[in-house]
């Protein structure tokens, strides 16, 4: 053993965290070597690859930063079931809602990064928000990891009973008739059925007031009652009321019809060309997770989503899966934002 190697024993605590001190005297670079609890000659593995390799030993947090009843909600519990299995640990779905899902990001950007506390994210979080909160409690780019983009889908434009419009044709001529006197709800400003309803209004050339709600269930029980007009909701949590007769259904916003809802035509073929709004969702870990980790995580949930009931699950809700690793979740973070930023800027959108 040469004289430039140093040996330091990490001891940790019982749950497998390394102590705070510890944990800083290494993240600084003294431990930069491998960090070994015995000699190297001992053929013994690093203590840290050795807590990995026994990951996960306790439950893991998968956080949904908006209310249930929503499609991240939907989302983030058909991962945590199918996880559960894979792990044979619990996760426990914790939905944390609010600011348009930065407070539960939040939570999971201070999490500490042993791979015990994930984000289910929609994308809006990541590229959405920041152009809209002059203060945001996260730095995208510096405190989280993105580990994998599960799934995607249309949004679809559905109306409350009460609205005498059949078609979307129809509605919008109905909301060009009264400007600014029917309203729209979403999950919160800058969550994704909020900007979907935005992009909607911009290309469709009407004006309706939005009505922020802290997720995408409230909003739509306030529409099955009445008390508004219309959500531009996510598919995945829009069917089961329209199956039920609760809301009308008028446009979905892929480029083609969904084979989910095949008889729902699209926004660009009711009168609106060209018109295409897609939501996605991934999964997040805190920045400084180790990369062994977010590599297994990614790898689990690959094979979860080349699973046959999953892939079922999914497209019966109007999704489809994705799979993609955290590099090109990435690409995707970065291409997305600059889109947004022109809308925000467009609609002039801002906090209330």
């Amino acid at each position: 053993m040469t004289q430039e190697t140093r040996i330091i024993e990490v001891r940790t605590l019982p749950d497998g965290r390394v102590p705070g001190a510890r944990r800083r005297l290494l993240g600084a670079g003294l431990g930069a070597a491998v960090v070994w609890s015995v000699a190297p000659a001992s053929g013994l593995l690093p203590r840290t690859a050795a807590a990995q390799a026994t990951w996960p030993a306790k439950p893991v947090r998968l956080i949904a930063p908006f209310p249930p009843g929503g499609t991240v909600d939907v989302v983030a519990r058909m991962m945590a079931q199918k996880l559960q299995d894979a792990w044979g640990q619990s996760v426990v779905v914790e939905n944390k809602a609010g600011a348009g899902g930065n407070i539960g990001a939040a939570e999971g950007a201070r999490a500490t990064p042993d791979g015990y506390t994930l984000v289910l994210a929609s994308g809006s979080i990541l590229t959405v928000n920041p152009h809209i909160y002059a203060k945001m409690p996260f730095d995208v780019n510096k405190d989280f990891t993105p580990v994998i983009s599960v799934s995607q889908g249309p949004m679809v434009i559905v109306v409350a009973p009460q609205v005498p419009a059949r078609n979307l044709a129809e509605f919008i001529a109905l909301a060009k008739s009264r400007p600014g006197q029917m309203n729209f709800g979403s999950a919160g400003i800058g969550s994704q059925v909020h900007m979907a309803g935005e992009n909607f209004l911009f290309s469709a050339g009407i004006d309706l007031k939005h009505v922020p709600y802290k997720g995408e269930g409230p909003a739509l029980a306030d529409l099955a009652a009445g008390a508004i007009e219309m959500v531009p909701g996510n598919l995945a949590a829009m069917l089961p009321f329209i199956k039920a007769g609760k809301v009308r259904a008028l446009a979905v916003t892929s480029a083609e019809r969904t084979p989910a809802a095949p008889d729902i035509p699209t926004v660009a073929e009711s009168g609106v060309p060209g018109f295409v709004n897609v939501g996605w969702f991934g999964i997040l870990a805190p920045a400084a997770t180790p990369r062994e980790l977010v590599e297994r995580i990614q790898r689990d949930v690959t094979r979860i989503l080349a699973q046959d009931d999953t892939r079922q699950r999914l497209l019966t809700a109007g999704m489809t899966p994705v799979g993609t690793t955290g590099a090109a979740l990435s690409d995707a973070i970065r291409s997305e934002t600059q889109n947004w930023a022109r809308i925000v800027r467009e609609r002039k959108i801002q906090p209330q």
